[in-house]
């Protein structure tokens, strides 16, 4: 049942304060442990999200307001979004690939290995004007089964790949992160955003057809998300109680809203779960923009 939540806006930078928001925020479902990866359809009017370590796909309805469980299981899905032909574009960190959902409801597997050995955890994805599919493959679907399913990784590193939508080659495209994570397209397409969890910074590279350029960072927690007007992003990840943030083209944060945090104790599971296996986060050493 839909709910509705005070929302408050934290200004970083006096240009921000231009953006009035909403009052309120609607909270359309409370229950899961961990979610992730929300994508609207359109063509369905719902939206779909995943609960991680329940390892469960749910489903909004926008007509009635209910929420059911679409896959139980679904081997971990992560990251998700939708192409230009209104299709389902997902990663799957439990099968360790990226898939598309066809409209007659068959799955097309898009990317599971590179240079002949399996991806790590693919986490999330665009797809950019052309059609190509870009994804981050960080390990936390294989570091532990309680986002996935604990395996060996097969590739030394952590990388951004581009599925080519004529030929389906995978290529890595960036080779020196040490976690990607979130990423967005600016809306003109020439701009990839990748957050880099660990090193605490979010890269910009330039989009060169099928290759990326440059990859200047800027000071950043978050994960980057999804490209809204004007070249603006929106941006979600771990900032406690700052679940959304909006930044320059330069990813400089102008600020974001707020939300209600998670309980003490919800926030100490998840992290007691994973802190076994996974490495601290460390400040960025390369040279960052302001």
């Amino acid at each position: 049942m839909t709910e509705t939540v005070p929302a408050v806006y934290e200004r970083l930078d006096e240009r921000f304060s231009a953006v009035r928001g909403d009052g309120r925020l609607e909270r359309l479902w409370t229950g899961g442990r961990w979610t992730e990866g929300p994508l609207y359809v359109p063509a369905g009017r719902y939206l779909l999200f995943s609960d991680i370590p329940n390892d469960r796909v749910l489903r909004w309805d926008e007509a009635d307001g209910s929420v059911s469980v679409l896959e139980s299981p679904a081997r971990y899905p992560n990251g998700r979004t939708i192409d230009r032909q209104g299709r389902v574009v997902t990663c799957r960190q439990g099968a360790r690939r990226v898939e598309r959902t066809e409209h007659d409801g068959s799955t097309t597997v898009l990317a599971d290995r590179w240079d002949g050995r399996r991806l790590n955890s693919p986490n999330d994805v665009v797809v950019s004007a052309d059609g190509a599919v870009w994804f981050t493959d960080p390990p936390y679907g294989i570091t532990t089964d309680y986002e996935g399913e604990r395996a060996e990784p097969e590739i030394d590193g952590c990388h951004v790949y581009r599925v080519d939508p004529a030929t389906g080659d995978v290529t890595a495209v960036a080779t020196d992160l040490e976690r990607p994570n979130g990423l967005a397209l600016s809306v003109d397409g020439t701009l990839l955003y990748v957050a880099d969890t660990h090193r605490r910074h979010l890269r910009v590279f330039a989009v060169d057809g099928g290759r990326l350029a440059g990859g200047r960072c800027s000071p950043s927690s978050t994960a980057a998300r999804t490209a809204c007007a004007s070249t603006r992003r929106a941006a979600s990840g771990w900032r406690p109680a700052r679940p959304c943030t909006c930044s320059t083209p330069t990813a400089r944060s102008w600020g974001g809203s707020t939300c209600p945090r998670r309980s003490r104790t919800s926030r100490s599971a998840a992290a007691s779960a994973t802190a076994s296996s996974s490495p601290r986060p460390r400040r960025c050493t390369r040279s960052c923009s302001p």
